[in-house]
């Protein structure tokens, strides 16, 4: 992977903070011109730095005050029993986050939902009907001290 130079990551810091900046204000920001900041950001989002733009929503304004951490280990743990279970948590869209775990569990789970009904209901409807799931731990959030979605580069 290429090294990026100083410019290009001003540029991805400045994207990470508010992606809604234009390319004009950009280059106002590091002194340089438009064609070139326009040039680099193309050439980020080419080689897969920038990923995507998205907006970040409040959770509360959007009824999903719950936040539920799902710990996950399975019975099985050939390879295509965690491929089925890849696929099959995927298509759950409650399922925010979903990261395969190395330690005493396999996966970690993120849900927002609009109260503990609702994620009961998740489980026993959604959750529960994925195959191979040995122990399911579920913990709550009960205040959200810090969540950023930018990285220190």
């Amino acid at each position: 992977m290429e090294r990026l130079d100083e410019i290009d990551i001003k540029i991805l810091r400045i994207l990470q903070e508010d992606s809604k900046k234009t390319t004009k204000d950009i280059a106002e920001s590091l002194h340089l011109t438009t064609s070139p900041v326009y040039e680099r950001i193309k050439y980020l989002e080419r080689k897969g730095y920038i990923k995507k733009y998205v907006a970040l929503i409040d959770k509360k304004l959007v009824n999903k005050p719950i936040t539920a951490i799902c710990m996950v280990s399975l019975r099985y743990h050939n390879e295509g029993f965690i491929d089925k279970f890849d696929s099959q948590i995927k298509a759950i869209k409650e399922v925010q986050e979903c990261y395969h775990m190395a330690g005493k569990v396999d996966f970690f789970l993120k849900i927002n939902l609009e109260s503990l009904d609702a994620y009961h209901e998740f489980i026993r409807s959604k959750l529960s009907k994925i195959d191979n799931i040995g122990v399911l731990e579920s913990y709550f959030v009960l205040k959200e001290i810090m969540h950023t979605t930018e990285y220190d580069i």
